[in-house]
């Protein structure tokens, strides 16, 4: 497989974490390139003292296995300075044009799966884009109005996906209104075939408001959108609920499905991050290319310091690779 890493933000933990990452693949016989400036990570290689060959390469075709020892970069642009743990517009814009980079190289055909490193949203702001998250903004280069944010850990196999993504409290109800949840949870559940190998995957859906809105006393959410569209799906799908979030988890009932899509934000990572943080993956589902990334964020209070875990981003490198054979499998299947 070969895999494009996007750099993140040249002044967080990204290329710390993609250095670290590097070095625990040893003989494998992946190829690995990075999207960013050749510059930050010979930075970080010999500011944090990692024994990573670098190689300046002028198009993926350059990149080789892992087991030559040497990490392919493409530089996508060439910072003024580089400055740990501190928020620029000049990093969000190279963060940025690495992420378009490497989709172009995985949707061209040339790379297999990305790995995106973490970006900054307020720098990623300041450079004047609307989208400050990798879902949106890779929905919009790629065409796909709607992409599904999903989280998975590899150790206890738990995911989770979000109906709505980065919205504040406020707005949740009505979107949850006017979405196609019914269409969401269809292409939810194809994504899980093709992605995971999952051929009948066990839905839970949680509710909106506490306790499932106890019968409608606390919200009608669940009695007029979420339960009648469960039940519409349910003579082809296998999903479940609505279900009281806090209850749903406290009791581990995650434990019998393979997905558990939460309403919003912290319904659902909330309780996946305190189950798995060191090694949740977030995967953008519904894409024409494999995306994962880990599930942290830049980490500027201890950027060049060597004190990040590679863990998360080694997870999200194993599990691209294995989503991209598992569609590949089912392409050469249907041929």
């Amino acid at each position: 497989m070969r895999i494009v890493w996007s750099m993140g933000d040249p002044h967080g933990i990204g290329p710390e974490i993609i250095l670290k990452s590097f070095l625990t693949f040893g003989g494998s016989t992946h190829s690995f390139l990075v999207a960013g400036s050749y510059a930050v990570l010979d930075y970080y290689r010999k500011a944090l003292d990692l024994p990573v060959k670098l190689k300046l390469v002028a198009s993926a075709e350059e990149m080789t296995p892992v087991r030559a020892g040497i990490l392919a970069v493409l530089s996508i642009a060439e910072p003024d300075d580089i400055r740990p743990g501190t928020i620029s517009s000049e990093a969000g814009l190279l963060a940025m044009k690495s992420i378009a980079a490497a989709a172009q190289l995985c949707h061209s055909g040339v790379c297999d799966g990305l790995v995106t490193a973490p970006i900054h949203k307020e720098a990623v702001a300041l450079a004047g884009y609307t989208e400050t998250g990798h879902t949106s903004f890779l929905g919009r280069i790629l065409g796909v109005p709607s992409p599904t944010m999903m989280f998975f850990d590899p150790l206890s196999e738990l995911r989770v996906a979000l109906a709505t993504i980065h919205e504040p409290i406020e707005k949740v109800p009505g979107l949850i209104r006017t979405m196609n949840l019914q269409a969401f949870l269809s292409n939810l559940a194809e994504s899980l075939k093709s992605d995971f190998d999952l051929s009948a995957p066990r839905i839970a859906v949680l509710g909106l408001n506490p306790h499932a809105s106890d019968g409608g006393v606390m919200g009608n959410e669940e009695q007029e959108i979420i339960r009648p569209c469960i039940e519409r799906l349910s003579s082809h799908l296998r999903v479940e609920g609505p279900f009281p979030a806090d209850g749903f988890f406290g009791a581990g009932m995650y434990r019998h499905y393979d997905i558990v899509v939460a309403m919003y934000h912290d319904q659902g990572l909330l309780p996946f991050k305190v189950l798995a943080f060191d090694t949740g993956v977030n995967i953008t589902l519904g894409l024409p290319i494999v995306r994962t990334s880990p599930d942290h964020g830049t980490g500027f209070d201890i950027a060049g310091k060597g004190k990040a875990s590679p863990r998360s981003f080694r997870e999200s490198a194993l599990v691209a690779i294995t989503i991209a054979q598992n569609r590949i499998k089912k392409t050469v299947h249907k041929l």
